[in-house]
């Protein structure tokens, strides 16, 4: 299987540079994953197409803000660091550019020496491992000096930090937002549960590694990113209660699909449970626990048009790229959503 079959063309202007004023704006494509037909709606109308008894799983991650811009002690020279994951206490794996003049030993300073990370290790894939130095609490001074780590092909400033998180994010960890669920607001959700639609919740924090193109010509031979992930009992028996009750698992978003499907045995039970998850999902690979998927338009060629590919079948999938395309979508974070069911 070739990276190249999963390629498709797609004008840079639709790729979406800002949120809509009203999350629930967006459009719909509908996609039914048995015979590739298609629907053009708008995001409010999703509830016609949920049943009473089906449940909605959502990443309840927070995108933390964790772009930090800052000088080299010694030289002044300026240095951009992104924080990518927590390992310990103080200590961070992180993105640093300039990565070349950044040593084990430098320190970077940030905001009036209120933050200081201290280089302490250089992985072999570049990335340094930092400790932090600091008075105070740590995500306090992170809220007062960080930015959002916007995803690199939007260039637009973003001017309300809020609507790069989900109404429901509860759990800081992300470098970037599980951007299907963008779509909802809470008026959406209460309304959802009103017709008897269950909401389950999940955790798993987003890397950048979601952003890191396919090096490989063989889509078998990608070395998958990996994720912290978490779900608790409750959520584990709510979606065992669903699946028993003949209700259907619907993901919102390739985050949420990636943690039910690293839960969920060879029976489709779901347990519950935490860690770091590797899963790479794609053709070939047999769905254990969803039944459905709300997702944005992804990148092309990259392990997400991978995944859908495999739940809805790689031709439906590019040629409903290719509709989208046509009918002028906005593309990635920002962009409409996908409902393949």
């Amino acid at each position: 299987m070739n990276v190249n079959d999963f390629n498709y063309d797609l004008p840079e202007e639709l790729i979406a540079q800002t949120p809509l004023a009203d999350r629930t704006a967006s459009r719909l494509l509908v996609l039914g994953k048995e015979d590739g037909s298609i629907s053009h709606r708008h995001f409010a109308d999703i509830s016609e197409y949920l049943l009473p008894g089906d449940c909605l799983v959502l990443n309840n991650t927070r995108v933390i803000p964790a772009r930090l811009l800052g000088h080299r002690e010694h030289t002044g020279g300026a240095v951009e660091l992104l924080l990518l994951k927590q390992l310990e206490n103080d200590t961070w794996e992180t993105l640093v550019r300039p990565g070349k003049k950044c040593r084990v030993g430098d320190r970077i300073v940030f905001g009036d020496n209120q933050l200081i990370a201290e280089i302490v290790q250089v992985k072999e894939d570049g990335n340094r491992l930092v400790r932090f130095h600091y008075n105070g609490i740590f995500n306090e001074i992170l809220d007062a000096l960080g930015e959002m780590p916007l995803p690199p092909y939007i260039k637009e400033k973003l001017h309300d930090p809020n609507r790069y998180q989900t109404v429901y994010a509860k759990i800081d960890g992300s470098a970037a937002a599980p951007t299907a669920g963008l779509h909802f607001n809470q008026a959406l959700l209460a309304a959802l549960e009103a017709k008897g639609i269950h909401i389950a919740y999940v955790t798993l924090h987003v890397g950048l590694g979601t952003f890191r193109p396919v090096k490989v010509d063989n889509v078998e031979n990608h070395d998958m990113h990996s994720e912290f992930y978490m779900v608790d009992e409750e959520t584990a028996a709510r979606l065992n209660e669903t699946r028993k009750n003949g209700g259907r698992i619907i993901c919102v978003g390739t985050t949420a699909t990636r943690v039910v499907e690293t839960l969920a045995d060879e029976n489709g039970v779901m347990h519950a449970g935490s860690g770091e998850t590797k899963i790479f999902i794609y053709p070939g690979y047999r769905f254990k626990m969803t039944d459905a998927l709300i997702t944005n338009f992804h990148l092309p060629k990259s392990t997400l048009v991978m995944l859908v590919s495999a739940l809805a079948g790689r031709e439906h999938i590019l040629a409903a790229y290719e509709e989208a395309v046509k009918e002028r979508y906005r593309f990635f974070s920002f962009g409409d959503a996908m409902f393949i069911q």
